[in-house]
């Protein structure tokens, strides 16, 4: 079975500050990080392929520097990395992102891909499943488990907002994973090792088989103006009442702002 894992390297957010002047990203001294959806991805494509057999395949877009993450999927188990890296791909949204991984993934051979839900740094949850649109394919959101897995379809349980559902769906096809679905295993010191000596596979817009108006800033609809830190709120007034005069002020307090 090949499985093919988008993953991205994202700031990690619990670091990030914005410029309050240009609201703009602050960047120095920020580590990165590989996406935790995605690392949630990684973790089931592994299970999968302990449960199958075959390969597993990692790609990102993303400057030189995200090999950082390609490494550290390599010693969790992968068995090949892909980054896809061209100054044609700068400037771009999630549409023109989900058109060049789609463009790599038309070169590769494939049974699964599997995306995290999002990433950290945008929240959209739009990459994966713009991405089975594009190769037309069926796709399960919010997947938390592989149950079962033969030569034409996973069953998959996937998460619902009452709980969860257990769904059939045919093979090739995408899933997307949320970090809380699985604990990701960790690097081995000999996997950690190994990947500094293994082959990063390095391609670029030529590599891939996409119109060069759909990726970049050319393929990018959307524009972001501006990015601001949410506004501090106001403490609240601490009150020691029994618990009925408790709900009547709450009661009071949801009226004034016509929640009730």
């Amino acid at each position: 079975m090949n499985i093919i894992v988008c993953i991205k390297q994202v700031p990690d957010t619990t670091e990030i500050k914005l410029d309050p002047t240009t609201g703009t990203l602050l960047r120095d001294g920020v580590p990165s990080i590989m996406n935790p959806d995605d690392k949630g991805g990684l973790e089931i494509a592994l299970r999968l392929k302990e449960q199958r057999g075959g390969q597993v395949t990692v790609l990102t877009m993303g400057p030189p520097q995200a090999e950082e993450i390609l490494r550290e999927a390599l010693a969790m188990g992968v068995d090949r990395a892909i980054l896809l890296s061209d100054r044609k791909f700068a400037g771009a949204d999630t549409l023109a992102t989900s058109n060049a991984l789609a463009g790599a993934l038309r070169t590769l051979p494939f049974d699964v891909v599997i995306a995290g839900r999002q990433a950290i740094d945008g929240d959209t949850a739009q990459v994966g499943p713009q991405v089975a649109e594009h190769l037309d394919l069926p796709q399960v959101t919010y997947a938390e488990e592989i149950a079962r897995a033969d030569d034409n379809c996973l069953t998959v349980r996937r998460a619902i907002e009452e709980g969860h559902q257990i769904v059939e769906v045919a093979l090739p096809c995408l899933l997307t994973v949320s970090a809380g679905a699985v604990r990701p295993r960790y690097m081995s010191v000999r996997g950690v090792v190994e990947a500094h000596g293994r082959e990063v596979e390095r391609w670029n817009f030529d590599s891939i088989s996409v119109d060069e108006r759909r990726v970049g800033l050319k393929g990018s609809p959307t524009r972001v103006f501006k990015s601001f830190a949410r506004g501090g709120r106001n403490a609240g007034t601490p009150r020691e009442v029994d618990p009925g005069e408790a709900a009547e002020i709450i009661i009071e307090r949801l009226q004034e702002k016509f929640i009730l």
